[in-house]
C-alpha cells in the first residue's frame, strides 16, 4: 500500500519544538495532535548530537537534522529518521529511524526510507548507507531488506546492514 508521504527536514526551531514534545511543532505545521513517544535514545541524540550539529551547520544540514515523516492524507507525523552525520572519508554514513506506535507495521517506514534514499543518491559525497537493527525487531530489518540493504555482520543483539549507492 502506497501512502501519500512527505519527508520534512526539521529546522533548528522545529527541532527544539520536537524535543519539547508539547504539540508545539504539530500546531506550527497544522498537523493532527497525536501523542508520540520520545525514546531516551532519540532525546539524547537530539540534545547531544542533532541540535548541536544543526546549530553548527552553515547552511546545508541534510545529514545532520531529524527528518519527520508526514502522511499527507492523515495530516499526521508518523515517524522520523536521521543520518548519524555527514559521510566519512569513505563516503559512508549511518541511518536511524523510528515509526510512531500507532503507525507501525503499515509500510510507512519502508516507503519513507525509499524516499530518503532517492534524495541521498543525489549527494555525490555519499557512497553507501549503513544501518543497524535489533535481532528482536525483524520488522526493522524488513524495511532495510525491502530497500536493497544487505546484511554485513551480526554482533551481540544487532544486525548490521549496508546499501551501496553506486552499484
Amino acid at each position: 500500500m502506497m501512502h501519500n508521504l512527505e519527508l520534512l527536514p526539521l529546522t533548528l526551531p522545529q527541532l527544539k519544538k520536537y524535543l519539547a514534545n508539547d504539540f508545539s511543532l504539530e500546531k506550527e505545521l497544522f498537523f493532527e495532535l497525536l501523542p508520540r513517544q520520545l525514546s531516551a535514545d532519540l532525546k539524547d541524540a537530539l540534545e547531544n548530537s542533532i541540535i548541536p550539529a544543526v546549530e553548527a551547520a552553515t547552511g546545508d544540514y541534510f545529514f545532520s537534522t531529524l527528518w519527520t515523516i508526514i502522511d499527507r492524507d492523515q495530516n499526521a507525523m508518523v515517524g522520523d529518521m536521521c543520518f548519524y552525520g555527514p559521510p566519512d572519508e569513505c563516503g559512508e554514513t549511518e541511518l536511524g529511524y523510528g515509526t510512531h506506535e500507532q503507525f507501525r507495521n503499515k509500510g510507512y517506514m519502508t516507503e519513507a526510507v525509499r524516499l530518503l534514499i532517492l534524495q541521498a543518491k543525489k549527494r555525490k559525497e555519499l557512497q553507501c548507507i549503513n544501518a543497524s537493527t535489533e535481532i528482536s525487531n525483524p520488522a526493522s530489518g524488513t524495511v532495510l531488506k525491502n530497500n536493497g540493504f544487505m546484511v554485513t555482520d551480526e554482533s551481540g543483539y544487532l544486525i548490521h546492514w549496508k546499501l551501496s549507492l553506486n552499484s
